[in-house]
């Protein structure tokens, strides 16, 4: 059978044909300048890309993390012996606060809340730390830096219980590991908790710990700790912030939450947890206070009893010389102190300098009524709260004839 000519267009050895409109001589001359023009244009846009990255921050406070960064799983532990743990976190040097947390306040005046957000608090010290103030100043700053970030509930209450409906993965262990159905502390005990925590709410800071937003036992080695800064140790607590931005006071918000909610849990520590939608009258800050009346010359003021050092056992009414230099808050610390176990206890604290008719802080406990409080010369030492300020005139001197 004769064969059809073979067409040369095909033939193996040689590449087939352009199609006619890339056969242009003109196309094909303009082809190198096209490639090195998309060169070009790659190299730009890769040269834009790495200057904004290595740019220098911009002036002013900026977060640097879209979303917050994972919370810590406190049950992620290195199966590290404690001996071994403690090498290890010895081997991180640690990188002390730069600047102690602004002092913190509630975003709210309401009794109840605050009431709450004061026993949370104390809970979180007492349980945390033990019966130990400096370890429970510690703690407090802790929760209330938290209160205030951007990555945590925006209340006391809800920083100290979160995660606490599970039975691992809670943020402070106690709320979940059920300590608080097998232990409690005593009265002196859980009375010093909470003044170390009413310090806190009213603008204490504990500058030894900064930002720090965790913390952890030395002789354990959390997964997530790594990824931290290590800001300082106080007692068998290691303290840590974040890094960046994130761990800076720019991210911090202005006040707490003006919400505190009812813990269940808390009923037995406090009664403001009970589930009344007010307070107790026993949790009331001294219900019976004489309201604050003008002044009345033709009733002169009684004189307050002379300074004791040693006061005995049975005496009602202590008398304090206090620092005018230290924190105010740290004059209630002492009063719980100087009372002890008493069941009725008033503290009267001085200045050196002031008229012994014109306390600078008052004290008293009933632990028959369930009566306590705390009040300031607000004069001399200014209070966020006025509710915190000691009465005047003939209100003040039957408080104290009262408690004589």
């Amino acid at each position: 059978m004769a064969s059809l000519p073979r067409d040369s267009r095909f033939d193996a050895d040689q590449p087939p044909p352009l199609p006619e409109w890339a056969a242009s001589p003109r196309l094909q001359a303009a082809a190198p300048v096209v490639l090195r023009l998309v060169i070009a244009l790659l190299f730009l846009a890769a040269l834009a890309a790495a200057l904004t990255l290595l740019a220098p921050p911009r002036a002013g406070p900026q977060v640097r993390f879209a979303f917050p960064p994972p919370l810590p799983d406190p049950a992620a532990l290195l199966p590290y012996a404690p001996e071994t743990a403690r090498a290890a976190n010895a081997a991180i040097p640690i990188d002390p606060p730069r600047a102690a947390a602004p002092a913190f306040r509630l975003g709210t005046a309401d009794a109840l809340p605050q009431a709450r957000a004061l026993d949370c608090l104390a809970a979180a010290a007492w349980y945390e730390a033990g019966d130990d103030p400096s370890g429970m100043r510690a703690v407090a700053q802790v929760v209330l830096n938290r209160a205030r970030h951007p990555a945590f509930p925006a209340s006391v209450c809800g920083v100290v219980f979160q995660g606490s409906e599970r039975t691992t993965g809670c943020q402070f262990s106690f709320t979940c590991d059920g300590a608080m159905l097998s232990r409690h502390p005593g009265p002196a005990a859980w009375a010093r908790a909470r003044a170390v925590a009413a310090a806190a709410l009213a603008g204490a800071v504990d500058p030894r710990v900064g930002l720090a937003t965790h913390y952890h036992a030395d002789y354990v080695v959390p997964i997530w700790r790594s990824g931290l800064v290590k800001l300082a140790q106080v007692g068998l607590h290691l303290f840590y912030r974040w890094p960046g931005n994130w761990g800076s006071p720019a991210v911090l918000r202005a006040a707490g939450g003006s919400e505190e909610p009812r813990i269940a849990a808390m009923a037995a520590l406090s009664p403001a947890h009970g589930g009344a939608e007010g307070l107790p009258a026993a949790a009331a800050p001294l219900a019976y206070l004489p309201l604050e009346e003008p002044e009345a010359p033709s009733r002169p003021t009684p004189t307050l009893a002379p300074k004791v050092a040693a006061p005995q056992a049975d005496s009602t009414r202590i008398v304090l010389t206090l620092d005018p230099a230290a924190f105010p808050g740290t004059y209630a610390t002492r009063a719980l102190a100087a009372c002890a176990d008493r069941d009725r206890c008033a503290v009267i604290g001085e200045f050196p300098a002031s008229p012994a008719q014109t306390p600078a802080f008052l004290y008293v406990r009933d632990r028959g009524t369930g009566a306590e409080g705390a009040w300031w010369d607000c004069a001399a030492l200014p209070r966020a709260n006025p509710r915190r300020c000691l009465p005047k005139g003939t209100a003040l001197a039957r408080l104290l004839a009262e408690w004589g």
